[in-house]
């Protein structure tokens, strides 16, 4: 069954049963060499395969404590950095698509972020003795080892709150990027009033503000966001409940902030799939995140009586993850199987110390 042409030309036309056969061949010759990761808002068809589920720092954390030599991240570009950074010299990280990134993420480029940077010296003087930069996970890794290289920091979105606390207790703003919408519910949760916390537009001179909007924020905010979060909003809430006065409402922090308001509960992809799992069987729930992590939420929860409901009326799902299809799958690991690591992510040694040291900051926290 292995490949006679590695060539990805040769796989994008195979038929659906052959490619998964291809893949569980090739899986089954590499053993213990390759550890495939999956994050929760993967495809049903590849994430049948994973050997490790759950949040891009979660995978990037297990997959390098095992003994596999090749780590095979079926997620974006941003995730397989991480994976990079924190895996051993021996280890190879992989993604099987190139073309697999984050909308977010490149919303924040470090061209931008220094540009930034400059503009806020004029402003404020010396912003590495005013400002922590902290940046999302959900971002390239030349901006983590940014944040490294000026005294900042890294946060999830499980611990962004601490990371908040961390870096106004050294300096007395923040500026956050990419995500808008994770930093102001954040800010929020901490008591930050509304107002304190202003949009840096990077597409204007400083960001549109005026020097006293600058000086007055406690919390730079990005003018980043996630297209399939906001997809989501307050009124699919008030409908819903209006159907349901019992149900539940859970959404994800990159939701706008009357989402995040009207839920009941907020929290990250884990936070999500955790908070449902432990409810008392029958409940209802309406979900604001990726529909791939909503639609396994239904199908798992099903025999428990849970009834998971998708929170947008349209389809809404992470179209660059949904580029890792089995396929890409099949050719990696025939690849691999065959003595190739294609698409291989190597991020080069200074920016990976740096972003490294943003990212053990965090650790340290948290």
């Amino acid at each position: 069954m292995q490949a006679t042409n590695l060539d990805f030309d040769h796989y994008s036309a195979l038929p659906e049963a052959e490619t998964q056969a291809r893949i569980l061949d090739a899986r089954a010759r590499l053993g213990k060499r390759a550890v495939l990761l999956c994050h929760h808002y993967q495809r049903a068809d590849v994430y049948r395969h994973a050997d490790l589920t759950g949040d891009s720092l979660k995978l990037a954390r297990l997959a390098a404590r095992t003994d596999a030599e090749f780590i095979v991240f079926c997620g974006v570009h941003f995730m397989a950095e991480v994976a990079d950074i924190l895996s051993r010299p021996e280890q190879t990280v992989v993604l099987p698509d190139l073309a697999a990134g984050c909308s977010m993420a490149d919303m924040a480029s470090l061209a931008k972020v220094e540009r930034c940077w400059r503009e806020l010296s004029t402003v404020l003087g010396e912003p590495d003795e005013r400002i922590t930069p902290v940046t999302y996970i959900n971002s390239a890794a030349d901006l983590k080892a940014f944040c490294g290289e000026h005294g900042g920091i890294v946060c999830t979105s499980t611990n962004a709150p601490a990371i908040i606390d961390w870096a106004l207790a050294r300096r007395e703003k923040v500026l956050f990027f990419p995500d808008q919408h994770l930093g102001r519910w954040t800010g929020h949760k901490k008591g930050i009033a509304l107002d304190r916390m202003a949009v840096w537009n990077p597409d204007l001179e400083n960001g549109g503000l005026s020097n006293a909007e600058i000086e007055n924020a406690r919390i730079l905010l990005w003018d980043g966001h996630c297209s399939v979060h906001q997809m989501f909003q307050a009124g699919h809430i008030l409908r819903w409940r209006a159907q349901y006065p019992d149900g539940l409402v859970i959404s994800h922090p990159e939701c706008n902030l009357d989402v995040c308001r009207a839920s009941d509960h907020v929290g990250s992809t884990e936070y999500i799939a955790n908070t449902i799992a432990a409810a008392p069987p029958g409940t209802r729930w309406l979900v604001g995140t990726e529909l791939n992590l909503v639609n396994r939420l239904a199908e798992q929860m099903a025999p428990q009586g849970k009834t998971i409901q998708f929170m947008a009326p349209m389809v809404c799902m992470c179209s660059t993850m949904q580029r890792i299809d089995p396929q890409h799958l099949a050719w990696t690991l025939e690849n691999l199987a065959a003595g190739k690591a294609v698409n291989p992510i190597r991020v080069p040694a200074r920016e990976a110390a740096l972003a490294k040291v943003a990212l053990e900051r965090m650790l340290e926290i948290f």
